[in-house]
C-alpha cells in the first residue's frame, strides 16, 4: 500500500509528521511528487522540492520505501539524477524507488527556465535518458545498495509503455480496472516485442474511494501496489487507513 504525500499547501513540519504517521499505519511506500508549484488549489501556494525532501525522508523514516511519483526527467541531467538516487538509496538503507516520467506541467518549465517542447519530444528525451541513468548507476562508487527499482509513470500506449517494457521494474498508472486491463494487454505486447517477461514488472495504480468496490478487481488484474494521494495543508489519512485495513483483511 502506498501514499503519495503531495508537498503542497503545507509547512514541512506537517509533511514530516504525516510521513511518520503513514509509516506507522503500515504504508509500504511513501511517495512525494516532482513539481515546483501546487497542482491544485492556490497556484502560488506553499510547495517544496522533491529530491531534497527525499533525502530528509531517508533519515526520518525507517521501514517504508520512499520515492517520487514521479521525477520529471526534464529537470535534471540523467547522470546527476542517477547519483542523487544512489545517494538517497544509501542514506535510506536501500529503500529508494526511482520513479520517473517525461514531465507535463508547463508552469514548472516556464517558471524554472526549462524548454517545454512537445509531449513526444519529452518522451524521446526520457528514452534517451534511461540508458544513461542505468549506465551511471553501474559506474558509481560506492555502488547502490541494491538494484534500485525503476518506476515509470504514465499510460501512453506507443512510447511510454514501450519504455516500461524495456526499462521499468514497476509501472504506475491511473484509471479504473477497465482501462488498466486494456493497457496491460498493450504492455504485454511491448514486452513480447522486446523479449521481456511481463511478470517481471510490478503493477502500481493510483486509487481512491471505497477499497471494497475497486480493490478486488485491481488485485485480480495483478496490481500489487495501490497508492492513495493526499494533499495539504491538513493531511487527512482516513482514506489510507481504509485501504490499509482492506489490504490487511484480504491478506489474512
Amino acid at each position: 500500500m502506498g501514499l503519495q504525500l503531495q508537498p503542497q499547501h503545507a509547512d514541512y513540519k506537517a509533511i514530516r509528521s504525516t510521513a511518520a504517521e503513514a509509516e506507522k499505519l503500515g504504508a509500504d511506500v511513501i511517495f512525494n511528487w516532482d513539481h515546483f508549484y501546487p497542482l491544485y488549489g492556490e497556484p502560488e501556494g506553499k510547495h517544496f522540492e522533491c529530491w531534497t525532501m527525499l533525502g530528509a525522508w531517508a533519515e526520518s523514516t525507517s521501514r517504508a520505501e520512499i520515492g517520487a511519483l514521479v521525477t520529471c526527467n526534464s529537470y535534471r541531467n540523467p547522470e546527476l539524477l542517477a547519483d542523487m538516487a544512489r545517494t538517497v538509496d544509501h542514506i535510506s538503507g536501500g529503500r529508494l524507488i526511482l520513479g520517473i516520467g517525461s514531465g507535463w506541467f508547463e508552469k514548472d518549465y516556464d517558471e524554472y527556465g526549462y524548454e517545454f517542447g512537445t509531449a513526444g519530444g519529452r518522451l524521446d528525451d526520457l528514452a534517451e535518458a534511461l540508458p544513461r541513468i542505468e549506465a551511471r548507476l553501474a559506474k558509481l562508487n560506492p555502488a547502490p545498495t541494491r538494484k534500485i527499482p525503476v518506476l515509470i509513470g504514465g499510460g501512453g500506449e506507443k512510447k511510454t509503455l514501450r519504455l516500461v517494457a524495456r526499462h521499468a521494474d514497476i509501472w504506475h498508472s491511473f484509471g479504473d480496472a477497465e482501462v488498466l486491463e486494456r493497457k496491460l494487454g498493450i504492455l504485454r505486447q511491448h514486452c513480447s516485442d522486446v523479449g521481456r517477461d511481463p511478470a517481471e514488472i510490478e503493477i502500481s495504480v493510483g486509487v481512491n474511494g471505497d477499497p471494497e468496490e475497486t480493490g478486488p478487481k485491481l488485485r485480480e488484474l495483478g496490481a500489487s501496489l495501490l497508492t492513495v494521494g493526499v494533499g495539504g495543508p491538513d493531511y487527512d489519512l482516513s482514506e489510507l487507513r481504509s485501504w490499509i485495513a482492506w489490504r490487511n483483511e484480504v491478506s489474512e
